[in-house]
């Protein structure tokens, strides 16, 4: 037992110990990581080799499965049998607990296997039921987790190359505990002064341990965290895992700095480098002289054969046999605790200065000193446990536990150790090695078969009495009985000459050793009964003894034993998600709040663009009536309960007051009219502020005041008003509460007039009175009320949709008030409402002859008959001159005879209206809020939209028509005009026109008419199918294509990661989320990477002019990004679904399975605990990212959709500049490679390259300064800018171009159609004032008040681009439909084609319909001007105009019919438009594009497919849309659909 004071002596005297003369390093230095120690096989020894077994692997597919349950007994259960036993038996050779440690220092220096095999696999222990210490509830369902060690990869494949594990360490003695097992390592270990280990404020102690050593620790036990202090930097990753192994690590730690102190002071000259590698070669020398010749043959009782010199052949690999033999021995003499003793230790058995341990891992950290000292004197002088097969309890079942337990069986996992290194049996390990065989569970060990039988019973209980099973571990240990047994002597033996034959680098290898150059009596053993350790307790010197007994100067106080020491911490299982729940929710919770976040702020953002817009539009803007209305009385309109009350200004004048708002816009006007009863009630509390004005027969005025002065200025000025207006009024005060009680408000009026009209109508259409609002409470009281109310004249003319001013709401108003009083009646209203609803055409004529015989003659006028046309025109906000109006009646009166008649009767007035009698019939009164039945709508609907001149051509086109119809040249009506049978076309449409016939012939461009099938439902759903496959194929194609990559890269990366990944480990943790994430990612890394594509527009237009334009429909590039988009959005979602699984699971999951997904970001150092989920979220690269990736495309997103985009162009503009933001992002994002390695960029780069030089591109033209010659405000807000063409450019009509003007900012850029042809000089551009900027532009380009010359602000193009609608040429029939500013397009087309057919140019298209859809003829005016443009060159009639005014009223509405009458007149005569001065047909309301369509179809019927190109709002391309679907379900002319919206 001299082996402890060897090494307390060799460590800390022999530095100064005499030495000779020593040179500088003239040895090859070993290396650090093991490596070319034998210069044939240089992979021996080193960090990462296998393990080198002595017996052929056990397990049980020969390959890597390990044994397990039934076949062996379950490792708890052999625990529990073979090693359960008292504690507190000293060991029969008075072993000491310092060479126990040094042991486990030794093994830590050859060999480590706990590294945790990547993908992490785990052999679970199953506790019995009712285990005392891991099931006390008796569950049955505890597992305690065992993961398996780290293996070669290039093992495991077959029988015949079964797994072996990897030593992480090198395989040699070599100090590898002390200097670390690479160079790296060994780096950070140093100073790099003196040749010394870096030491901490403290010289006795390393520096604390940090990155990039991360030194393993096992979690406090309490509360599973490792503690902040007392971690040092060891040579030994596993230096710290337990305070005896520390106090070693730091014995040797100062042992080299004392050595390196010593030779600085012998050896001044030399470098760091040289004192550090001499004082590194003696230490080695003395830990391997200490190892093989002191502590081996103490501990296996037997001296090893002398060294014979170095065997280059021999292999000294670790064996699997090794590291379980050693490891499972050592803890058989563990002790529950160690004593710690003062050097100055009393001679008696006085216990004043010692001071029990609880159990290993129950500890102070070692921080000064003298605590090392006491804890290394302590373990010298207590004896080790008694080396048999019994563990004490605290090694047994307080072990620290792996993942969330924080206890487990040290010796279970002993066991599942072995059957990880696939160890053999007990016999056949036996029999390899040459012992002799054991046939009888009593031979292998008879002294414990003689003691206590008991356990060999049961053990072999577990076994099923079958020896063959038993294995190496719990064999070899219980034949141990105070020294080890044959099979582990053996094994131990074998292992350390192999160490020591096969070192090239051993300290006796006089030829290649480190110490070949010093005198080998330098380093003999020294005096182990020597003097004690003066380095240590200079002051005070013992005599120390060579073996512990009684008479040894300080002997321990007693064998300690679990009795008395503190209780070890019960097993507990740790939540790793505690605490995090809500933060968890709340994170996510934010997450999805992102899209509302950025729909409040765009919605802010909407707000402020509209105000700004408004305050634009209304800085030039100056009413009559405002001016008039300065001066007013401030005050505060109350609504009523449920309304906000507003601030007003109210104005008196005679006869009228007007209340009008902040922006003096009228808000009311009351009529003060004699003999009104006016009652005027003053409020007489509250502050005395309210004021209640109530009018008969109108809702009351409620107006508050702040003061009661001010009130009482408002009352002087209304009695003043009242009196010039000879109005009689009363006067009192109310409580302020009865006065509000009492006041009739707008909404209850409102109600009260909703009764009046349904009643109303129930009377005239005889619908049942239940229907017409009769309430079911005091009804009769409330329809009373209602019907005894009279109508206002301004809420007459709102019940008709007109104003109160209208001519027409007066001669009708004028006409209905019989009583003259100033308003309406119930059976006023109904008189007049009868004739129109169920009269006849004459008692309809009648009324209206009534309606504008103004001096009541029985006569009508020229004059009145004008002033009936201007209250019809005035509907629709044309002006005519007089002029023009006298002209139609002029007109009018010749057409029937009457040219000689100054004034008409109502016989004449009829007789003029009688060709118009169907239209008369159905003619009603169009009352607001009020549905028409709907069989006089079907009655009144028409389907002809083609003049007849279109049918019946002239001679000089064509000879198809007879010549008797050469000679037509008046007005032709249905009845009398008559085409050839072949081309007639059907009544309907026949009845449409009765238009002055200027001769023309149908051409027919193909060659055979098809014949008409009626065809089933069925049929008309497949021909519908086809002719949508047949419009979209290429559409089709691009998706299906697009979206079958993006879903093989989703199946493709699912499918690897679900079945091909096992070998990554990660679908074990979490696979859903994996699967979910991965696929998706690698979707959208496809999307967002060909999504630049679309925005090529440079590309896009160069590559329409090819051949691929036939497969790919580039036209649609906008709506494949905005598609692309949205799918990639939906991706994205469940993208972060999955990641938000992963982050639970990965939040829940341990270090050893974390370190193996991800090694670069995790390292199993001990402490047990992951990182909490904000740490995934927020301090993670690709969290951190991902979370910004969201914001900002939750941003773009609601930005870019079409509600803010029209609110805010700028607000998108700058948004979707974002995307630059996103690609880094993106790129940052897929590149931290924590899963797998970036694979964006194999998407990304070639997609980007192509958009970088579309934007290179784009940029050479944008530069460039364009002028603009010319800049006119038309009406509608509409802004005529025409420039210079630049050099080069040329387009196609129909074709868009972006500008910036250079006065508004350089950056922002917006669309515009070109409406000039191809053939002008110049580029001109019609732009609507719609927003801030196209406003301001507006207000920049006004026409220069003082100098004439002034210039105006030039532009940016970047263009041009083009678009579907520029195919028009490629049909032989095409259908223009333009609504609103959408007709820009349509008007470069019109122009080139009138141009081309001009020049004789060959076109394709043999006829273009234009259908102008527009609230007013006044709206775009600038368009009438190229329409008619179009007309006068238009030699061939080429183009058929349709205007369409959705202003008016339906067709079956007074006002409208009139109107009609008034266009069919006035186009015979000057054969154009009343309204638009054209000699294009008018039509009133919203085009029905499907009766259009049918007409086209028997006016074509040789045409196989006619183009329809539409642009405009949404609804309206949605109505052409569904119109060219409901056509194409009949097997006759496909109409192929081309739009765009704005």
């Amino acid at each position: 037992m001299s082996f402890h004071f060897a090494l307390v002596w060799t460590l800390l005297v022999g530095p100064w110990m005499p030495m000779a003369s020593q040179n500088s390093i003239s040895w090859e230095v070993q290396r650090f990581d093991g490596w070319y120690n034998n210069l044939m096989e240089h992979r021996w020894g080193s960090k990462g080799s296998r393990l080198q077994r002595l017996v052929p692997a056990s397990y049980a597919d020969g390959v890597y499965q390990p044994l397990g349950e039934p076949h062996l007994p379950n490792p708890r259960a052999l625990s529990n049998t073979a090693m359960r036993g008292p504690a507190g038996l000293a060991s029969l050779q008075n072993r000491t607990v310092l060479g126990v440690f040094f042991g486990y220092h030794v093994l830590s220096d050859l060999v480590s296997v706990e590294k945790s095999g990547c993908p992490a696999e785990f052999l679970n222990i199953r506790i019995p039921p009712g285990d005392p210490v891991f099931d006390r509830d008796q569950s049955g369902d505890v597992v305690l987790p065992f993961q398996r060690s780290r293996w070669d990869p290039e093992t495991g494949q077959s029988p015949s190359n079964p797994r072996d594990l990897t030593n992480e360490v090198t395989g040699w003695l070599d100090g590898s505990a002390i200097y670390g097992s690479s160079h790296s390592w060994s780096d950070e270990l140093r100073s790099f002064s003196g040749g010394e280990l870096a030491s901490g404020p403290d010289p006795a102690f390393p520096r604390a341990a940090q990155a990039p050593l991360l030194m393993w620790t096992p979690p406090d036990p309490t509360t599973g965290r490792r503690g902040p202090r007392g971690l040092y930097a060891f040579g030994a990753e596993r230096g710290n895992r337990e305070p005896f192994l520390q106090a070693l690590g730091l014995l040797w730690f100062r042992y080299h700095n004392l050595w390196a102190q010593k030779l600085a002071s012998r050896y001044p000259l030399w470098g760091d480098e040289e004192l550090f590698q001499h004082a590194r070669k003696r230490v080695i020398a003395t830990y391997q002289n200490i190892a093989m010749y002191e502590w081996l043959p103490s501990f296996l009782r037997k001296m090893p054969p002398e060294y014979a010199g170095y065997r280059a052949f021999l292999d000294p690999s670790i064996s699997p046999e090794f590291l379980a033999a050693s490891e499972q021995f050592f803890s058989t003499m563990v002790p529950p605790g160690v004593y710690m003793r003062e050097p100055d230790c009393p001679t008696s058995g006085s216990f004043s200065h010692t001071s029990p341990l609880s159990p290993p891992l129950k500890h102070p950290s070692l921080q000064r000193a003298e605590d090392v000292d006491a804890l290394l004197l302590g373990m010298a002088s207590q004896i080790a446990e008694r080396e048999d097969h019994v563990v004490v309890e605290d090694v047994r079942d307080f072990w620290p536990g792996p993942l969330k337990f924080s206890r487990t069986d040290h010796l279970a996992s002993c066991l599942l150790r072995g059957r990880d290194l696939g160890l053999p049996s007990y016999t056949k390990a036996r029999a390899t090695l040459g012992l002799p065989p054991v046939t009888r569970w009593q031979d292998i060990n008879p002294a414990l078969s003689g003691s206590d039988g008991t356990v060999l019973e049961a053990t072999a209980a577990l076994y099923n009495q079958d020896l063959s099973r038993l294995e190496l571990l719990p064999g070899g240990l219980l034949e141990s009985h105070g020294d080890p047994g044959p099979l582990f002597s053996t094994i131990v033996l074998d292992q350390f000459v192999r160490l020591r034959d096969g070192d090239r680098y051993w300290f006796e290898n006089s030829k290649n050793g480190p110490l070949s150059s010093a005198p080998q009596n330098s380093f003999c053993h020294p005096n182990l009964l020597s003097d004690p350790v003066l380095s240590l307790w200079p002051s005070t010197p013992r005599p120390v003894h060579s073996s512990v007994s009684p008479g040894d100067p300080c002997p321990q106080p007693g064998q300690l034993s679990t009795e008395g020491l503190p209780a070890c911490a019960p097993p507990i299982v740790r939540d790793y998600f505690e605490g995090s729940g809500f933060g968890f929710g709340v994170t996510i919770g934010t997450l999805c709040c992102f899209p509302l976040v950025s729909l409040l702020s765009a919605w802010i953002v909407a707000q402020l663009r509209r105000r700004n817009l408004k305050r634009l539009q209304g800085q030039n803007r100056q009413s009559i009536m405002c001016e008039k209305l300065v001066g007013g009385i401030k005050a505060i309109e109350w609504q009523g309960h449920k309304e906000p009350c507003r601030p007003v200004l109210v104005h008196l004048q005679p006869g009228q007051i007007h209340v009008v708002d902040g922006r003096l816009s009228v808000l009311r006007t009351v009529q003060l009219r004699p003999p009104q009863q006016v009652n005027l009630i003053l409020s007489s509390n509250h502050g005395r502020r309210a004021l209640l004005l109530k009018i008969p027969k109108e809702y009351d005025l409620v107006l508050l005041f702040d003061l009661e002065e001010e009130r009482q200025v408002m009352v002087e000025s209304l009695r003043g008003a009242l009196k010039e207006s000879g109005l009689s009024f009363q006067e009192w005060e109310l409580r302020e509460q009865e006065l509000m009680r009492g006041a009739v408000t707008r909404e209850q009026r409102s109600h009260l007039l909703e009764t009046f009209f349904r009643h109303l109508f129930s009377q005239v259409l005889d619908i049942d009175q239940a229907d017409a609002g009769a309430l079911p409470l005091d009804s009769s009281q409330k329809v009373q009320e209602a019907l005894t109310c009279e109508l206002s004249r301004a809420e007459f003319a709102e019940s008709l949709g007109l104003k109160p001013q209208d001519m027409f709401v007066e001669s009708m108003f004028s006409l209905a008030d019989k009583d003259g009083n100033g308003y309406l009646s119930f059976r006023e209203f109904l008189d007049i409402l009868v004739v129109f609803m169920k009269g006849s055409p004459e008692e309809k004529s009648r009324l209206m002859f009534r309606m504008y015989d103004s001096d009541g003659n029985g006569l009508i006028s020229k004059d009145e008959f004008i002033r009936m046309l201007r209250s019809f025109i005035e509907i629709s906000n044309n002006c005519l001159t007089k002029t023009q109006l006298a002209e139609v009646v002029e007109s009018m009166f010749r057409e029937s005879g009457f040219q000689d008649k100054q004034e008409l009767t109502w016989e004449d007035f009829h007789f003029m209206l009688r060709d118009h009698d169907s239209e008369l019939r159905f003619t009603q009164l169009c009352v607001k809020g009020v549905e028409v039945p709907e069989v006089i709508k079907d009655l009144c609907r028409r389907a002809s939209y083609i003049s007849q001149e279109k049918l019946c051509p002239s001679l000089r086109v064509s000879a198809r028509c007879p010549q008797k119809h050469a000679d037509i040249e008046v007005e032709l009506t249905p009845r009398r005009l008559q085409c050839p049978s072949d081309t007639d076309p059907p009544q309907e449409i026949r009845r449409r026109f009765g238009k002055k016939v200027t001769s023309f012939q149908p051409l027919l461009f193909t060659e055979a008419h098809r014949e008409k099938f009626q065809r089933s439902r069925r049929h008309q759903t497949m021909q519908q199918f086809k002719r949508f496959v047949e419009n979209y194929r290429r559409h089709i194609g691009c998706l299906a294509v697009f979206y079958a990559i993006a879903g093989g890269l989703f199946l493709e990366r699912a499918y690897y990661y679900a079945f091909a990944a096992h070998h990554k480990g990660i679908t074990d943790t979490t696979r859903v989320g994996i699967i979910l994430s991965r696929g998706t990612a690698a979707s959208i890394s496809f999307m967002f990477s060909y999504i630049l594509l679309t925005m090529c527009r440079n590309l896009i237009t160069f590559l329409r002019e090819t051949f691929l334009n036939r497969y790919v429909p580039f036209d649609a590039a906008v709506d494949f990004h905005r598609l692309i988009a949205s799918t990639a959005i939906v991706l994205t979602v469940l993208h972060s679904a999955g990641h938000v699984v992963n982050v639970y699971l990965f939040s829940i999951s341990p270090l050893s399975v974390l370190s193996c997904l991800f090694p670069g970001l995790f390292h199993d150092n001990g402490s047990e605990f992951p990182q909490k989920y904000y740490w995934w979220f927020f301090q993670a690269v690709p969290g951190l990212t991902g979370v910004m990736l969201l914001l900002i495309l939750a941003i773009m997103y609601v930005f870019a959709s079409r509600h803010f985009r029209r609110c805010s162009f700028r607000g998108f503009w700058l948004t979707h500049h974002l995307y630059i933001l996103l690609y880094v992002l993106l790129i940052i994002h897929g590149s931290f490679a924590l899963i797998q390695l970036p694979r964006f960029h194999i998407f990304f780069l070639v997609p980007a390259l192509i958009y970088m030089g579309d934007k290179l591109v784009s940029l050479s033209r944008k530069k460039v300064e364009i002028s603009v010659v010319k800049a006119e405000l038309l009406p509608s807000g509409v802004t005529h800018l025409e420039f210079q063409r630049p050099q080069g450019f040329e387009y196609k009509s129909g074709q868009w171009v972006r500008i910036a003007c250079l006065a508004l900012g350089t950056t922002e850029y917006h669309p515009f159609t070109l409406t000039s042809a191809p053939h002008e000089e110049t580029l001109s551009l019609h732009i609507r004032a719609a927003g801030p900027w196209t406003t301001r532009l507006r207000e920049i380009y006004s026409p220069p008040t003082g100098d004439s010359c002034a210039k105006y602000p030039k532009l940016y193009l970047d263009g041009p681009f083009g678009e579907g609608h520029q195919e028009w040429h490629k049909f032989e029939v095409s259908v223009l439909v333009g609504g609103g500013i959408g007709v820009t397009p349509f008007a470069s087309i019109l122009k080139d084609l009138v141009f081309k057919s001009s020049v004789s140019c060959q076109v394709f298209c043999k006829k273009i319909y234009f259908i102008w859809v527009t609230r007013t003829q006044r709206q775009f005016e600038w368009l009438a001007d190229i329409i008619r443009e179009v007309e006068e060159n238009d030699r061939q009639d080429l183009v058929s105009v349709h205007i369409y005014i959705t202003q008016l009223a339906e067709k079956f509405d007074l006002r409208t019919t009139m109107l009609y009458i008034c266009e069919r007149h006035f186009q015979k005569v000057l054969n154009r438009s009343l309204f638009t001065g054209l000699r294009s047909i008018t039509h009133f309301g919203r085009p029905p594009f499907e009766a259009f369509f049918n007409s086209l179809q028997k006016v074509h019927p040789q045409v196989r497919k006619i183009g329809v190109f539409s642009c405009g709002p949404p609804g309206m391309t949605k109505n052409v849309e569904k119109a060219c679907q409901l056509i194409n379900r009949q097997d006759r002319t496909h109409f192929s659909h081309h739009y765009e919206n704005f």
